[in-house]
């Protein structure tokens, strides 16, 4: 029983069975039995239940956090459109079974438009100087492969190529930071080269997060209720909560890694140290958004434009201009870079995001600004960074954490 954020939600999209339970909430109290029991209503726990329900097993969904999604969380009150505070993209639409559940439930995709600009200062890049760009990141791309066909599970960072010239630290932002949230230096290069293909992407217009909860429509599930302990055996499994305690065949446990790592759930037995390990070797990687309401475009830039800069560091950003062409602006940070300045608070973020499109676009930039806003991923209790992925050696952990202990399963993005 091996289930992800990415094969497993394809439930039948007509599926419209009635839940085997109310939902819990005033009316309904937390069931004190099921057949499973799915930690988390992310993406990969709704998924789960979807499945459960569909071959008429009973099912309790128990989320920590007041909302629906994990860290697919759409945003309908900062600003005049829905704004996705995590994950926004989802790749290869025409194999993807959430772009067709989406349009099952009559929900607008928007193809995102194709690559990258590229400025150079206050430029943008020249046709030749773009060749540069996209040959370099094809040189780094294929160094990387290469690399994950050796002896051993080495950093990508340790795999690039030594003469990548001017754009040596633009093409390793767009592949570490901007891509998984880590720095080459802490990814393995196996785990980039399986993450498999990326090409193109495909939005919901009112937002990702009001997708997984229209998906989860049919979903028994219990919000602001934590599990605190899964008392398990191979028979059996028993969640306990502040809302009371559940007996059921099995768990499916769809949190991150690092709150699996953290401790937060406890474990009885403990968890195998096999299980723990490889939750940290799948550790989440930092990426949060800086958003930008700015009057007027004065980037002079059209719907979801993605930008870049010739950076001489990893110190950067990626500009995703007029979100669904509104006048929302997102300035994406990751990597350790990313890690430290949302550390500092939504000001140091802010005040970033600003500098960094005065330094690429002009001053008018500044006083354009009408409303801001930043996430704080590292931060989120429920989640504790962005999206999983290997450090050198550890992508062998992703095996280690689809097996089974006892009657508790693992899912997720890792």
């Amino acid at each position: 029983m091996n289930i992800t954020r990415r094969d497993v939600l394809i439930a039948s999209a007509g599926f419209a069975a009635a839940p085997l339970f109310s939902p819990p909430g005033l009316a309904a109290p937390l069931p004190r039995e099921a057949d499973i029991v799915v930690i988390g209503a992310g993406a990969a726990g709704i998924a789960a239940a979807r499945r459960i329900i569909a071959v008429g097993r009973r099912v309790i969904v128990v989320e920590a956090a007041n909302e629906i999604g994990g860290r697919c969380l759409t945003d309908t009150t900062t600003f005049d459109v829905p704004i996705d505070r995590g994950a926004r993209w989802l790749h290869n639409p025409d194999a993807n079974p959430l772009v067709k559940l989406a349009r099952a439930l009559a929900l607008e995709m928007v193809v995102a438009p194709v690559g990258q600009k590229i400025r150079i200062g206050r430029r943008n890049a020249r046709p030749g100087e773009t060749e540069e760009f996209l040959a370099a990141l094809v040189r780094a791309n294929r160094a990387i492969e290469d690399a994950s066909r050796g002896k051993g599970d080495i950093a990508c960072a340790s795999a690039l190529p030594k003469d990548l010239g001017d754009w040596a630290a633009t093409a390793e932002f767009v592949l570490g930071a901007s891509a998984t949230g880590k720095d080459l230096r802490d990814l393995s290069v196996i785990d980039k080269v399986r993450g498999g293909d990326r090409g193109a992407v495909i939005a919901c217009r009112l937002g990702l997060g009001t997708m997984i909860a229209r998906l989860a429509d049919q979903v028994p599930l219990a919000l602001s209720t934590p599990a605190s302990r899964i008392a398990w055996s191979n028979r059996d499994v028993a969640v306990e909560t502040a809302a009371g305690r559940i007996a059921a065949r099995a768990a499916i446990v769809t949190v991150s890694t690092n709150v699996l790592a953290s401790g937060a759930i406890k474990f009885a037995p403990e968890l195998p140290k096999r299980q723990l390990d490889a939750a940290a070797r799948l550790g989440l990687g930092s990426f949060d958004h800086i958003f930008l309401q700015l009057a007027g475009n004065p980037l002079g830039l059209a719907r979801d434009d993605a930008i870049v800069e010739q950076s001489s560091s990893t110190k950067t950003a990626m500009l995703l201009a007029n979100i669904g062409g509104s006048s929302v602006c997102s300035i994406d940070v990751g990597g350790a870079f990313g890690r430290d300045l949302s550390s500092q608070g939504d000001k140091a973020m802010i005040a970033f995001a600003v500098e960094w499109l005065i330094k690429l676009f002009g001053s008018e930039v500044g006083a354009s600004v009408k409303k801001s806003a930043a996430t704080h991923w590292n931060a989120a209790p429920f989640a504790l960074g962005a999206m999983s992925a290997a450090s050198p050696g550890g992508q062998p952990s992703r095996a280690v954490l689809a097996e089974p202990v006892g009657a508790v399963f693992f899912a997720g993005e890792a």
